[in-house]
């Protein structure tokens, strides 16, 4: 017999992102007016295992669209690992009468859901990540306003690089993908880019292209270093060593996690929201929101984490192309 859901509740999970906050407005309004009881999770599920819950009115998430963050927080839970916490978080709740999860993060985040989908608590995920390293979506929540912070810092450090003939090498976040460096490198007008998902040459890539720029007149460089690449300092002391050019390397981190989101990453993290509801009043549990293209599509849990995503070829041959 199909379960009856009356109560769901919603949590954000893993690292924040903007447009989460529009995500959870999006989960409770619609499910305040699909008739369902709310509940709104804190710090993840360390707090669900703690019993940090409050029910959610439409009042509940006024004036949240445009706040970076999430307001129902989040945080890494280690005992959620474990399947003494994946039981404990079953029985919680049960104890607290959710009836459904949906859960705002990454591919962990969906582990631990699908934990608690084979204890009998259906789960909708949505993807919440900067990172868009999410296989079964093209598009994550918090994606787009990542990239144009990153991009607001970079042509900020251009004025000063400019103004000194130096080369700034530039790491921004991603983890170990290179979705965010790619596309920033292209629309910063960035020398070169190293990427997680391909090899790369230092003689080759970055120094050789110095070399071949200045030739043309260049005087200025900016390098941008995904975070799965790492090692900025040491990349910024090689070039300054061996091509005598000042170079400095500047970590953006968390300031790409930050901020008011994009009209995008509302809009998006809106509609996902909405579809999550839909597909629990609909009985279609246990399944992954994401885009393809501008279409929203979902997919059962276990299909989701099975799939794998890759970086542009075309993209990083633009890149390649027109960043001399």
């Amino acid at each position: 017999m199909e379960k009856q859901i009356k109560t769901i509740g919603v949590l954000t999970s893993g690292g924040d992102a903007p447009g989460m906050n529009a995500a959870v407005r999006a989960v409770v309004r619609t499910g305040l007016h699909k008739g369902f009881r709310m509940i709104g999770i804190q710090r993840g599920y360390n707090g669900l295992l703690n019993g940090e819950c409050f029910e959610m009115n439409l009042r509940s998430v006024s004036n949240i669209i445009s706040a970076g963050g999430t307001i129902l927080y989040t945080a890494r839970c280690l005992e959620f690992k474990t399947k003494e916490g994946q039981d404990k978080g079953a029985a919680k709740c049960r104890e607290l009468g959710i009836d459904a999860l949906v859960v705002i993060g990454g591919d962990g985040s969906y582990r631990g859901a699908r934990e608690l989908a084979h204890r009998g608590i259906p789960m909708i995920g949505l993807p919440g990540t900067i990172d868009n390293d999410i296989a079964c979506t093209d598009y994550t929540i918090g994606y787009d306003t990542a990239m144009n912070t990153a991009l607001e810092m970079i042509d900020k450090l251009r004025d000063t690089t400019q103004s000194h003939d130096r080369c700034s090498v530039v790491e921004v976040m991603g983890r170990n993908a290179g979705y965010i460096a790619l596309n920033v490198a292209i629309a910063s007008g960035a020398m070169a880019v190293l990427l997680p998902e391909k090899e790369f040459d230092m003689q080759r890539d970055i120094l050789d292209k110095i070399v071949e720029t200045q030739r043309t007149g260049k005087r200025h460089f900016i390098v941008i270093v995904a975070e799965g690449i790492g090692h900025s300092q040491e990349i910024a002391n090689e070039i300054q060593a061996r091509t005598g050019i000042d170079t400095r390397a500047t970590i953006l981190g968390h300031v790409q996690r930050g901020g008011s989101p994009t009209l995008r990453d509302r809009v998006n993290a809106s509609a996902m929201g909405y579809h999550a509801v839909c597909l629990l009043e609909q009985g279609k549990y246990n399944r992954i929101v994401g885009m393809k293209g501008e279409e929203l599509v979902d997919y059962p849990v276990d299909e989701a984490l099975e799939m794998t995503k890759s970086i542009d070829p075309v993209l990083v041959d633009v890149c390649n192309t027109i960043s001399i």
